[in-house]
């Protein structure tokens, strides 16, 4: 495990993971929930979002952007572009739109042009998978090539096996024997 890796894994620990009674995504009730714009937002979290995400990716060829759904993929989305910059990467970012903006040119994904090119669709926990495959349906309109779905946070509830049963590789940083938490 790299000291990226572990530092995340810290502050996701200490910042990020809320004990309770909370009401996930799928509908189902959880005993914590993982916010992680509590830390992916953070100036000392945020490099080592896009270091660790970098090593991720690093061997999925031909990579022109990352991104995905407005709002929980756009700072690991900037992490990555600064952290790749950085390092000598050539990632542009990407934000997909719940609905096509209803004014303006009324696109639903925002960025660089990305007709041909091969993307990451990005989620900052993954839960149900559902926003990773909304991103999709929205990028490939625009004619974008999926190359994978990778997530900072993975909470073992059946993304990766529907991502996959989609036809997509998944690809995830962090998982809950990482934070100490229970599936």
């Amino acid at each position: 495990m790299t000291d990226a890796k572990k530092q995340l894994i810290d502050y996701i620990s200490a910042d990020a993971v809320f004990h309770g009674d909370f009401m996930l995504t799928s509908g189902k009730q959880a005993s914590y929930y993982v916010d992680l714009r509590r830390v992916s937002l953070d100036h000392r979290v945020a490099p080592l979002i896009g270091q660790v995400m970098l090593d991720l990716i690093a061997d999925i060829p031909d990579i022109s952007a990352v991104g995905g759904m407005t709002m929980g993929a756009d700072p690991v989305a900037a992490a990555i572009l600064h952290q790749g910059a950085a390092r000598g990467a050539n990632y542009d970012a990407f934000v997909v739109r719940k609905e096509p903006k209803d004014h303006g040119r009324g696109r639903q994904v925002e960025g660089p042009e990305l007709d041909g090119k091969r993307v990451i669709v990005l989620e900052d926990t993954s839960t149900t998978g559902g926003s990773p495959l909304a991103a999709i349906e929205a990028l490939e309109k625009v004619g974008a090539i999926i190359a994978g779905v990778a997530v900072v946070v993975d909470r073992d509830t059946g993304a990766k096996e529907r991502i996959e049963a989609a036809g997509y590789p998944y690809f995830s940083a962090i998982g809950l024997d990482d934070l100490g938490l229970p599936r």
